[in-house]
């Protein structure tokens, strides 16, 4: 019984020694892809603040516009709902987070009496709300671990459409902040119509706005409000991105040290029961040796002698006389 669980408690720890391996393994490459982001992320920063700062130049110098992006709708009817979720799984609490969020969100503006559409990133948030038999009008995969430029086009141009046309009266876009490696954010703002942008600033605003444009203004905004769409969107799919990394990270650091302390415990466990097999072996010896002692009366002793010296043997050696030793001429006496 107790050789048969030794065995048991070997395969176990086989087991989570493997396991440890891996999540091992999957820490690292998160580490990498986290750093990866961050650079990312870095490198985009730039682009999009000078493209909302022309943005604001262009609002400070008459370029307000009748653009429908800008301007808020007297009843929200619609609200769509872009929810930045990942692909995969094994990042903690990371989907469920942001997940919930909107789920939030969206039972709260039902309430309200407004209907929603959803616009979903990741297999993880589409399996959620499809389970659930929610309405999803389009579902994105295969971009939340590094997302691109063009990816967040695709995703901008589709919420462009749906608030242009008036099919929606209002976006919410619930992603991750990334914040640090150590703390991300779940993040539920409203997109459109987009906010802070030609609104009148201050005389020192107005003032660093001096410029000449060609052609007005007006036009310019207009074109350049669906480039910032993009560059909002692109900012939170690679802020989203990096938490997801992050989190992957964490993760997989807790069940490396989980695997670490279920093999010292298995180990334990383990010896305790080789020790048990090895004392039930010297003690089943040992109570043998007494019954043998005990059913010979105490003449364990003279059973040996008789077993390797029998008495017919002993006998015929007494008998039995040497051979006379014949001497040749040559020997001496």
């Amino acid at each position: 019984m107790a050789g048969g669980q030794e065995r048991i408690l070997r395969r176990r720890i086989k087991s989570v020694q493997s396991t440890k391996k891996i999540t091992r393994a999957m820490e690292l490459i998160a580490a990498t892809r986290v750093a990866k982001a961050q650079q990312r992320a870095a490198a985009a920063r730039p682009y999009s603040e000078e493209l909302t700062s022309v943005i604001q130049h262009l609002a400070e110098n008459g370029g307000i516009t009748d653009s429908p992006l800008l301007k808020p709708a007297e009843e929200v009817r619609k609200v769509a709902f872009v929810v930045i979720a990942s692909d995969r799984g094994l990042a903690g609490g990371y989907n469920t987070a942001v997940i919930r969020a909107a789920e939030r969100e969206l039972q709260a503006r039902q309430l309200e009496g407004a209907d929603y559409a959803l616009i979903l990133v990741g297999r993880k948030a589409d399996g959620y709300f499809r389970y659930r038999n929610y309405r999803i009008e389009r579902s994105f995969e295969g971009i939340s671990d590094a997302p691109t430029y063009a990816d967040a086009a695709e995703v901008g141009d589709l919420v462009t459409e749906l608030y242009t046309s008036d099919a929606v009266q209002e976006v919410v876009l619930v992603f991750t902040r990334f914040v640090s490696l150590g703390q991300q954010q779940v993040s539920v703002r409203r997109f459109m119509p987009l906010t802070g942008v030609g609104r009148e600033g201050s005389d020192e605003a107005r003032a660093q706005a001096a410029y000449e444009f060609e052609p007005a203004p007006g036009p310019i905004l207009e074109s350049l409000l669906p480039r910032y769409v993009t560059a909002r969107l692109y900012a939170a799919l690679l802020d989203s991105a990096a938490s997801e990394h992050a989190s992957r990270q964490r993760a997989m650091k807790a069940a490396t040290d989980n695997a670490q302390d279920l093999i010292t415990k298995l180990s334990r466990v383990m010896n305790r029961a080789r020790q048990d097999a090895i004392t039930t072996e010297i003690t089943e010896i040992v109570g043998g040796a007494e019954a043998l002692h005990q059913a010979s009366g105490g003449r364990n002793e003279d059973l040996l002698i008789d077993n390797v010296f029998p008495e017919d043997l002993f006998a015929h050696a007494v008998r039995t006389p040497p051979r006379p030793h014949h001497l040749s001429a040559g020997d001496k006496p």
